[in-house]
């Protein structure tokens, strides 16, 4: 399928096996389309501090950081994962759909500060090995140990003969790593993951365990559950905005959301049927629409119908439902993840 401009695979041979290969053992993405911006200089960390709602300028060299980057009134720009490779040198990974407009908002909040916003999204390729077996298998191609690699952490190290930078993070809620290398050495290093890792259970994955897993795994997806109009305060994502940081972009609307709360709220729910509930979905509460459903799939490891949903907050104490080709269906609200987690 075509996935910002990238031809993408939903799946090599079925999402439940792909998806229950990353819970068991070992499955292996091609994520290369994901965008990479390089932010360099002096005021490099600073800038960054400026532009997102997670703290950044402070994180030791080697750190990772998950953060929104906002609009003014709170919206979100996307969501990013912040790598610190020097004192002076970020990496910010980015969602593959919003490249452009992620570099041109950062490009033109740069000018009062001293570091230059470089796309490099081209130069990169991306590849992430999740699951139990994932950190066996790629310390068996690496050329140092990398169990000193803390979740959230990163590390330089050649894997599979290609110069990588290492990244102790994930989607899936599983142990692993994701390996951001030179776009043409890409190939490479998935054919020498792909061999060695038949001895590990691997599998290869597409978009659509990836989407079940993050569900399961209870993350947001941009588009989804964060958006220009889902802020991270309404997504349940408070621990990523640091009001106590000096200014920032969207700061004064999200701490008017947190003082004086929300009208509508994410949750995630289950509903105890395998029928999917699409996105799009209206929620009823006593007939009466009071929410949408914003993802939906089915929990291969739960056997049934999992998602979320975006619920006016005056009736999330209420009974929810949603209307399937005519039969109501009731959801349970639940705290995510919808399953044991091994992430850390």
């Amino acid at each position: 399928m075509d996935f910002a401009g990238w031809e993408m695979p939903v799946q090599y041979k079925s999402i439940l096996e792909e998806h229950r290969a990353v819970r068991t053992s070992v499955g292996l993405f091609d994520v290369s389309h994901m965008g990479e911006i390089v932010v360099r200089g002096p005021d490099a960390g600073r800038f960054l501090d400026h532009l997102v709602t997670n703290e950044i300028a402070k994180i030791a060299i080697g750190r990772v950081v998950y953060s929104p980057m906002c609009r003014e009134d709170g919206g979100v720009v996307d969501d990013l994962l912040v790598s610190r490779r020097s004192e002076q040198d970020y990496l910010v990974c980015v969602n593959a759909s919003n490249v452009e407009r992620d570099y041109a908002w950062m490009r033109s909040r740069a000018d009062d500060f001293d570091c230059a916003v470089d796309d490099q999204s081209d130069r990169w390729g991306l590849l992430a090995v999740q699951g139990p077996n994932a950190p066996a298998l790629v310390q068996e191609l690496a050329d140092r140990p990398l169990d000193g690699v803390r979740y959230y952490h990163c590390a330089e190290a050649v894997v599979g003969g290609v110069p990588c930078l290492v990244s102790r993070t994930g989607y899936t809620g599983e142990p692993g790593y994701e390996l951001f290398c030179p776009a043409d050495e890409t190939e490479a290093l998935a054919v020498a993951l792909e061999k060695a890792g038949a001895a590990h259970g691997l599998a290869l994955c597409g978009l659509g365990a990836r989407d079940s897993l993050r569900l399961e795994a209870g993350f947001s997806l941009y588009g989804h559950e964060i958006s220009e109009t889902i802020s991270p305060i309404q997504a349940g994502l408070e621990w990523t905005v640091k009001f106590a940081k000096p200014a920032f972009v969207g700061r004064e609307a999200l701490l008017e959301q947190k003082t004086n709360g929300t009208a509508r709220r994410v949750v995630f729910f289950k509903t105890g049927d395998r029928r999917i509930v699409r996105a799009g979905t209206p929620v009823l509460c006593a007939g009466s629409v009071v929410g949408e459903v914003l993802s939906g799939t089915l929990s291969p490891m739960l056997g049934e119908a999992m998602g979320s949903a975006l619920i006016d907050t005056a009736r999330l104490s209420d009974p929810l439902s949603v209307d399937l080709r005519g039969q109501p269906v009731a959801l349970c609200t639940t705290k995510p993840p919808f399953v044991p987690l091994r992430k850390s």
